[in-house]
């Protein structure tokens, strides 16, 4: 990533950094950093969103038949609805962006083609969706949606190689079928449905009950890895008559399971490697023997499903083989739709390794909706980008009305913000057992990072170990001191399996690094009800007492 970003650079390309992060955009050479203050995204855009209109810098022409609501946003926005313009003095103060340098960017942005470019963590805060809405609208502004280099991009160079050029064929897969069941939560949501069945509670324009779960049933995932709120999350676990889990590892939520059926490993079965933008296929073929008790997930539903009595409904007569050979014969033939052939199953397994030759076609976002936006309209009500909803104003939602605005943050409780991004020693929460993992810790805990301004104050250098803490609990992490993080915001990883100094006793101290200890588990907005990991407000000191040792990747006691 760092050398295409290089040859970007070279190229002539800029790049501004917008982030409490420097390390965000690490490597090309025309960088600038605007370290913004974290949740302040939004205001940011609608300053430069006001110098475009106020400058005559917006592509009028563009709007008017690509966009509807502009003029309710335009009005909102110069301050003729609330008497506040959103102008670079009023976001100066929101974004510790000087005005001047708001000014400057917007005029760049609109002398030269330019994308703008937002990680899925914005999301992840109170009043999530107004950055991506924003986005849009700024994008929308600047004209160039639809052109190569120019728009917008959600989640650029995160997963699934999202802006890369699409290739026609996906690979094997399954048919997903429909669900019989239609009650539906957010996942976010799973505490307060534990805690508070039959509830109502809002979300996307209808309201919906919260359910009376007796059981849990949890076949991949790590819950005590991506909840917020553990501690609260712990106190809910406890009402469910029965967990039951698929693990390979003594994870935590393995731990508060009461049934852990083991699952293998991806050595221990067969599989098909493949994805609909890689031009590799892999027989993923099994290299031992399950341990133990251990089986694959497929065998474990097809027992159960035989117990049920709808073990012909659930295999189709297919052990697991029969379906890789099933899903491989299928992509076989839909791969000759579009010109490539595939060999045989028996010669792939064979084989072990297939390159496709792939035709790689260039992705411009909206390209399409741009050269004809009627004959290939957005999936929205007006099919067109909507600068305001209709749809959205009438669900009435406070905390999210029809077009995008500037909501006031809930005042900090404590002194420090915390950020809780993806780890770079390992997937998530998984593997953190492993030696790579592991290497990055401090005193075998979870490093976080915090500016010299803000390690002075406390007391602290490189190589501590430091409480972090708030209402909501406490844990303990190792001490990086850096210039790369602005001031007033400390950084961790999220990842490190959930450790509490009493297991099963919420309140305790975690001694190994968990942020989601002390992130809030409310809902974004109630649009969405996504996580709001983001808003976080923290406070630390030093640890000067022993320390407990991190027993985490330890087995437990079995009864």
């Amino acid at each position: 990533m760092t050398d295409a970003l290089q040859r970007m650079s070279d190229a002539g390309v800029e790049f501004v950094n917008v982030s409490p992060l420097r390390d965000d955009l690490a490597g090309p050479a025309h960088n600038q950093w605007l370290a913004v203050r974290p949740g302040s995204d939004t205001a940011l855009m609608m300053a430069l969103a006001w110098v475009l209109i106020s400058e005559g810098l917006h592509n009028e022409d563009f709007v008017q038949r690509y966009t509807v609501g502009y003029a309710r946003f335009r009005d909102y926005l110069l301050g003729h609805v609330d008497g506040q313009p959103k102008d670079p003095q009023w976001a100066a103060a929101l974004t510790d962006i000087p005005a001047q340098q708001i000014v400057d960017l917007a005029r760049r942005m609109a002398s030269k083609r330019t994308m703008i470019n937002v990680a899925y963590s914005l999301q992840r805060s109170i009043h999530g969706e107004q950055p991506f809405w924003m986005t849009v609208t700024l994008a929308a502004l600047l004209g160039q949606i639809g052109l190569p280099g120019g728009g917008f991009g959600l989640g650029y160079g995160c997963m699934n190689n999202t802006g890369s050029g699409r290739k026609a064929f996906s690979g094997p897969r399954f048919s997903q079928g429909s669900n019989a069941v239609k009650d539906f939560i957010p996942v976010a949501r799973v505490t307060d449905m534990l805690l508070n069945p039959g509830t109502p509670f809002d979300y996307n324009g209808h309201q919906q009950t919260y359910p009376d779960i007796r059981l849990v049933y949890w076949a991949g995932g790590n819950i005590f890895h991506h909840h917020q709120d553990l501690n609260r999350l712990l106190e809910a676990w406890q009402r469910p008559q029965t967990i039951i889990v698929h693990e390979q590892f003594w994870t935590a939520q393995a731990r508060y399971a009461d049934i852990v059926l083991p699952a293998t490993t991806a050595l221990e079965r067969n599989d098909i490697g493949s994805s609909a933008s890689d031009r590799f296929m892999i027989a993923m073929q099994q290299a031992i023997a399950p341990v133990g008790e251990s089986r694959d997930d497929y065998s474990i539903l097809a027992g159960l499903a035989e117990r049920l009595g709808v073990a012909q409904a659930f295999t189709e007569g297919r052990d697991a083989q029969a379906w890789l050979h099933f899903i491989y014969d299928e992509s076989r033939q839909r791969a000759e739709t579009f010109g490539i052939t595939l060999p045989d199953f028996e010669q792939f397994w064979r084989d072990g390794l297939l390159e496709i030759d792939y035709p790689q076609t260039d992705n411009v976002l909206l390209k399409s909706f741009r050269d004809d936006p009627d004959a290939h309209p957005l999936p929205t009500p007006s099919g067109r980008i909507e600068i305001f909803s209709e749809r959205i104003a009438g669900f009435a939602y406070a905390d999210c009305p029809g077009h995008p605005v500037w909501l006031d943050k809930p005042a900090p409780t404590h002194a420090l913000h915390l950020l809780s991004n993806q780890p770079k020693t390992r997937l998530h929460s998984q593997y953190d057992h492993g030696s790579y993992s592991r290497s990055s810790k401090i005193q075998a805990r979870e490093p976080l990072t915090l500016n010299p301004l803000d390690a002075q104050m406390r007391g602290l250098v490189d190589g501590d170990v430091a409480k972090v803490f708030n209402e909501r609990g406490a844990f303990l992490a190792g001490v990086i001191v850096s210039d790369s993080i602005r001031p007033g915001v400390v950084q961790i990883a999220t990842g490190a399996w959930f450790d509490p100094l009493v297991h099963g006793e919420p309140g305790s101290l975690e001694k190994h690094g968990n942020p989601n200890v002390i992130t809030q588990d409310i809902g974004a907005s109630s649009l969405s009800q996504g996580c709001a990991a983001q808003t976080a407000s923290v406070d630390i000191v030093k640890w000067d007492q022993a320390l407990p040792p991190v027993t985490a990747f330890e087995p437990p006691s079995l009864l």
